[in-house]
């Protein structure tokens, strides 16, 4: 069994969604998960990026076994419910990455944050993992399965404080990791896992993108890096491989913190960054 596993890749016979798979960790996890012999959902909420970025997939892994794209706004139950449809006229979900989610650039502090944005973050944040969490375990007892991963992502900053105000996108992810870890205790009987990534600040438009070529903010957060540079999205993709894999079938219930050590840093070293792995999409 284990040879032919192997021989399979470590997601071989595995149906995959992966929300917000147009680009950043999204798009790195999907050529992850076909090269270890998934099947993929991309979902994201543009046609024109999904087109793109599954053009990109299948140059990079021509051997995919199956590669499908379908647009989902994950605030909007009935178009996630559609989108695990899909799947299951596969035979299922197995792997459900819950990653699609927005960073508001009117995004702000107590006084400032304007209610639209608190709203729609949460809508996008919140209920779009849960949504996802919802319609992953009503596919995977349709199904039978005994086992099943869903990996939500979260976020460092719902783990340490930012000096930077993003009240709207803070509380989202805390709420992430309250209702992952929830979910993990309710589902663990069936063998379903359920974890939270918690991404550090990372070398994607999202976030290099609001940055913009301000380098006096840009250095506010690479001072924290032990590492002394912001991490890649190969790098969160190769955790989230982990974590849908059979591999971690003992991992439930965990904030998976991959920051190269920021949130444990009270100094930072001196010298030079590090070198970066390079993504598989770029």
């Amino acid at each position: 069994m284990g040879s032919e596993v192997f021989a399979r890749g470590r997601l071989g016979g595995k149906n995959c969604i992966v929300t917000g798979a147009a680009g950043g960790i999204g798009l790195e996890t999907c050529i992850l998960f076909a090269r270890e012999g998934a099947r993929v959902l991309m979902a994201d909420i543009s046609q024109s990026a999904l087109d793109r970025s599954s053009a990109r997939l299948r140059e990079l892994v021509p051997q995919a076994e199956k590669i499908d794209t379908i647009i989902c706004d994950v605030s909007k139950e009935a178009q996630v419910e559609a989108m695990v449809a899909r799947v299951d006229s596969w035979g299922g979900v197995d792997v459900m990455y819950n990653n699609a989610g927005i960073m508001h650039a009117d995004d702000a502090d107590a006084i400032d944050t304007p209610d639209g944005i608190w709203d729609l973050t949460q809508a996008i944040n919140v209920k779009g993992v849960w949504y996802g969490s919802k319609h992953a375990i009503l596919s995977l007892r349709k199904f039978n399965k005994k086992k099943g991963s869903i990996i939500n992502t979260a976020s460092v900053v719902a783990l340490v404080g930012s000096a930077t105000p993003q009240l709207a996108y803070t509380a989202s992810k805390g709420a992430v990791l309250a209702l992952t870890r929830e979910l993990a205790i309710c589902h663990a009987r069936e063998g379903f896992r359920f974890n939270a990534l918690c991404p550090a600040p990372l070398n994607t438009p999202l976030l290099q993108d609001w940055l913009g070529d301000d380098e006096a903010k840009r250095a506010r957060r690479t001072v924290h890096f032990p590492t002394g540079r912001f991490g890649e999205a190969i790098e969160q993709a190769q955790a989230v491989l982990f974590l849908a894999s059979d591999e971690s079938s003992f991992v439930n219930g965990t904030d998976f913190v991959v920051d190269g050590g920021m949130t444990r840093c009270y100094i930072t070293p001196e010298g030079a960054p590090t070198e970066p792995p390079p993504n598989n999409a770029h």
